[in-house]
């Protein structure tokens, strides 16, 4: 008698490959979705960094800061001493 191993039913081998393969793009997913989520604090640790140098600047050239909430009909307007005429 040929004794051979029970081969497994047709379906079981390639549900196996599937779960495989969902099991590696969830994977691949949870670390592209990490990676975004450093870049996205990166950016708004440069955004907060440009904002602070634009106050800084703005502050060097005699200019209130525009950054802050303020009604939107009052307009940003320069400090005494700052000639803007053309």
């Amino acid at each position: 008698m040929d004794t051979q191993a029970p081969e497994a039913p047709p379906g079981e081998e390639l549900r196996d490959k599937a779960e495989n393969l969902l099991q590696e793009l969830q994977e691949h997913f949870q670390a592209l979705t990490e990676t975004l989520n450093h870049r996205m604090e990166e950016m708004g640790n440069r955004i907060e960094d440009l904002q602070k140098n634009v106050n800084d600047l703005m502050v060097q050239a005699g200019i209130e800061n525009c950054f802050k909430e303020q009604m939107p009909e009052t307009p940003c307007v320069p400090l005494a001493g700052l000639n803007l005429a053309p």
